[in-house]
């Protein structure tokens, strides 16, 4: 736990050069001088100096356990995910680390600014403690709150303190009635029975010499509250919620004692948070005074899944955000409109009447009355009841609950209340990820479209990546997840929270190669076999790398991917192809179908009109190819020529079954989504992707202009068309204001995205309560094309990471300019292009250090770029 420094003449240096240093330096995915960490060898990455063109060498020094490390200079330009030079960390171990590097030209930079790490506890062996709950039996399926406690005295000096914890169950901790930490819903959600996250507190400043209190509120969380879509089953994983907590402290003269959880403890479900229901809201009794205390139940078998420490940053408060208007319903009743569908919850401050109970219900949308409309929530409550224990003013926000809404109503306030705009905060919740990356057009709908993409993120990725959040669902829908994740590893620095639940995807594959429908999953019913949704396993894992470079996450994915593919092929008849897929969910949810309903399949009338085994074959030979190119990367070389082998086979069967030499589908009805799979997957010859092209074309323009695709086809619908030369068509779509487009839900008045195209409209009102939630990431998937061609910043799969990168922006649409930026690994890079009246085109690239890019013009001619800012003018193409 000793926090080590370097000495005063590197503090110097570093004061005295900042500018001529590296910086950011990082572990593994992208951490910064994290405590509680969960790999003994990280790798370690680091940005250059502005001034630096290129890295020629580095050079590590580092401290640990009083020992001094130096790798000596190692000639190489890499600067990222360097393997951990020195011998595997241990449980509890402190790195302190700096780096110096030479540039291109082998001028020595001086030191960087020190970084450091902290080991967690990392295997079962380093844990004393026992899993505690109370001992009185109590409605479990009223999901009550679990309240510990455990005083103790500490009789010296304290030099520092390190906290573990973890639950079955989310918690709260308090030492000497002050907050433990700033997260929210602690531990998060893995697959319990296989995998529990743990955390790790420097609470050194929050202990004191002599009288000590230490206290916990358990909740039922994911562990042991609601199943997604059940009223009445509660206890997934178990039925009690538990604590496992372990305070190590140092003394000044060097012992230490531990405090662990064990029969020691005292617990009670007596207390103010009488019942606290992810999906159901909280009931807070303020009258209700913690009691009844027993000692604990205490249990010291620590269980069959693993202890780990968490491999990413847990859930906090990411903003706060206050009404824009405020509307009297009735007396003591107010709507609170808070300008942003939003996901966390509401902080109040009102005034109050002694044992008068107060009630908050939420909403993403009104009715045209003004009343909230909930019907989309199904079988959630979201409500939260706040019961004063006096007259006065009441400030009160919840614990172990969130919701998803705009519109926040109170009632239950004294008559005569006059509202004010403090009374109501909203309190935005995401796992904590910085921004990385940012769209800015000419065209006010596409900004708001970038807005609205960022929101469907933010509020779909508390812990894992959900589809929704705030029905009876919030679950981790794989297809969902595929589709999006390459615009969120743009938006926000991701990775660790993507390989976190990566590897929550390796334990849920069953023995087959089978990749349940939602990760984490805790039924065998969510195992539909479905293309598009199993592929995550192979799609998310190729995006992550190609957009940080990070080779691990290949590695720790490949056997994962490999078995799913081994699957695919069990199930393919001689030819290598799909024949008889009957499960799936289709092209979830494409408009317009005309495909009839099959009465023994109740959900057939939202799967769309591409044909399931089409579906099925597509995927298959995109994850084979993607297979084989991981094998080629992780230099398997000659399972890398087979699956290659395969994958072409596959390409072959693909295209001569489903495609005539005309390039037009060999299905009884065509798709868009159809054609843009096969596009966009490359999985026909160029000759016959272009005359492919030409007929989605046809299908775009029969249509109006439209799209007709679902969750699967319209991620691929756009850089397919823009693929085959169509851009102006494609970017015509992306435009459309009329239904189904992604401007006609903005004109409805949207600020996230929606889960159908029509969720809502002035003129006809909500749709289909029973799949309508107004927060729903998977159609934001268009920003990646917006980023990447729009705006003309596109990663390069042949150097990953954006070591090297193409600017090629799409000024030929209708649209004066374009602007992205982004925090690639190496830095800043930025691609902006602006109209002049002449003609011309002013592009300015900013190339971070130690990268370089190509500019791609629309004549395809190239100009190479190296690290720094560059302005150009690019000429019209003379019409001929």
């Amino acid at each position: 736990m000793k926090k080590l420094a370097f000495g005063s003449l590197y503090l110097c240096l570093s004061l005295s050069s900042y500018s001529q240093q590296a910086h950011s330096l990082t572990v593994g995915p992208f951490l910064s001088d994290p405590i509680g960490f969960h790999d003994q060898s990280p790798d370690l990455s680091w940005k250059l100096p502005e001034e630096f063109t290129a890295q020629s060498a580095y050079k590590i020094e580092a401290r640990t356990d009083g020992t001094d490390l130096n790798t000596g200079w190692i000639e190489s330009n890499q600067s990222l995910f360097i393997p951990f030079p020195f011998a595997p960390l241990e449980s509890r171990q402190s790195f302190n680390w700096r780096v110096k590097v030479k540039d291109q030209d082998g001028t020595e930079s001086e030191w960087s600014e020190e970084a450091s790490l902290e080991i967690g506890l990392l295997s079962k062996k380093d844990w004393h403690a026992h899993w505690i709950h109370p001992h009185q039996e109590i409605d479990l399926h009223s999901e009550p709150v679990a309240y510990l406690r455990r005083a103790f005295k500490l009789n010296k000096a304290i030099r520092e303190a390190r906290l573990y914890a973890t639950a079955r169950g989310v918690f709260k901790l308090k030492l000497n009635n002050k907050r433990v930490g700033q997260d929210h819903f602690a531990n998060g959600w893995t697959p319990y029975d296989q995998r529990i996250d743990t955390l790790t507190y420097d609470v050194t400043d929050l202990l004191q010499q002599g009288e000590n209190l230490i206290q916990a509120a358990l909740g039922t969380g994911w562990y042991a509250g609601r199943l997604p879509f059940e009223t009445q089953v509660r206890g997934p994983y178990g039925v009690v919620p538990e604590l496992l907590l372990q305070l190590e402290i140092e003394y000044s003269d060097d012992s230490t004692t531990t405090i662990i959880s064990d029969g020691d403890w005292q617990g009670t479900y007596q207390g103010p948070i009488k019942s606290s229901s992810f999906y159901d809201g909280e009931i807070y009794d303020a009258e209700r005074a913690t009691g009844d205390w027993e000692n604990v139940q205490s249990v010291s078998n620590l269980g069959a899944a693993m202890l780990k420490p968490k491999p990413f940053e847990p859930i906090r408060k990411e903003s706060l955000r206050s009404p824009i208007s405020i509307t009297e319903l009735d007396p003591g009743k107010f709507s609170f409109d808070l300008g942003q569908n939003m996901v966390g919850w509401a902080r109040i401050k009102v005034p109050a009447e002694k044992g008068k109970t107060i009630t908050l219900r939420f909403a993403e949308l009104l009715q045209k009355d003004g009343n909230l409309y909930t019907e989309n929530y199904r079988t959630a409550k979201s409500t939260d009841s706040i019961t004063p224990a006096s007259d006065g003013i009441m400030e009160w926000e919840p614990s172990f609950t969130f919701h998803g809404f705009r519109y926040v109503e109170i009632s239950g306030l004294p008559n005569g209340s006059a509202p004010q705009s403090d009374w109501v905060t909203g309190v935005v919740l995401q796992s904590s990820m910085d921004l990385k990356g940012d769209f800015e057009s000419s065209n006010p709908k596409l900004n708001q479209l970038q807005s609205n993409i960022l929101w469907g993120w933010k509020g779909n990725s508390l812990d894992i990546p959900t589809d929704c959040p705030q029905r009876d669902e919030r679950a981790g829908w794989t297809g969902d997840a595929q589709v999006f994740a390459p615009t969120s590893l743009f938006l926000t620095h991701s990775l660790a929270f993507w390989k976190s639940w990566l590897e929550s995807m390796r334990l849920e594959q069953d023995s087959t190669g089978v990749i349940p429908d939602i990760i984490p999953t805790a039924r065998k019913k969510w195992r539909n076999r479905a293309p598009g949704w199993m592929d995550a396993a192979t799609i998310i894992p190729w995006e992550s790398y190609l957009r940080t470079g990070d080779l691990s996450v290949l590695k720790d994915n490949y056997k994962m991917m490999k078995r799913l593919v081994s699957w695919y092929q069990n199930q393919a008849s001689a030819d290598g192809m799909l024949t008889d897929l009957r499960k799936g969910y289709g092209d979830w949810l494409q408009p317009f179908q005309i495909t009839p309903p099959d009465p023994k399949d109740r959900e057939s009338d939202r799967k769309g009109d591409t044909d399931l085994n089409y579906l099925g074959n597509a995927f298959y030979t995109r994850s084979s190819q993607i297979l084989a190119n991981t094998a080629n990367i992780l230099g398997l070389e000659d399972e890398a020529l087979q699956l290659s082998i395969e994958a072409d086979s596959l390409k072959r069967s693909f295209q001569e079954l489903y495609f005539a030499s005309d390039g037009s589908l060999k299905l009884p009805v065509e798709t868009q989504t159809a054609y843009a799979l096969a596009i966009s997957f490359d999985l026909l010859p160029e000759d016959l992707q272009k005359k492919a092209g030409n007929h989605l074309a046809r299908l775009v323009l029969e249509a109006d202009g439209h799209l007709r695709t679902g969750f699967l086809g319209t991620p691929h619908l756009i850089p397919a068309l823009d693929k085959i030369g169509h851009s102006e068509l494609a970017y015509s779509i992306l435009i459309k204001e009329t239904y189904p487009s992604w401007f006609y839900s903005i004109n409805q008045g949207a600020t996230t995205m929606w889960e159908r195209w029509n969720s809502y409209s002035h003129e006809d009102g909500f749709g289909d309560a029973g799949m309508n939630s107004f927060n729903h990431y998977a159609y934001g998937a268009i920003g990646q094309w917006m980023y990447e061609r729009l705006a003309g910043l596109s990663p390069d799969p042949e150097h990953p990471g954006y070591k090297h990168f193409f600017i090629r922006p799409l000024t030929s649409v209708p649209l004066d300019s374009a602007a992205a930026e982004l925090e690639t690994p190496y830095g800043k890079a930025s691609s902006s292009w602006q109209k002049r009246a002449d003609g011309s085109i002013i592009l300015e690239v900013t190339v971070p250090p130690n990268s370089a890019a190509t500019i791609i013009e629309p004549n395809d001619n190239k100009i190479e770029l190296q690290a720094g800012y560059h302005t150009l003018r690019l000429l019209p193409t003379p019409k001929s």
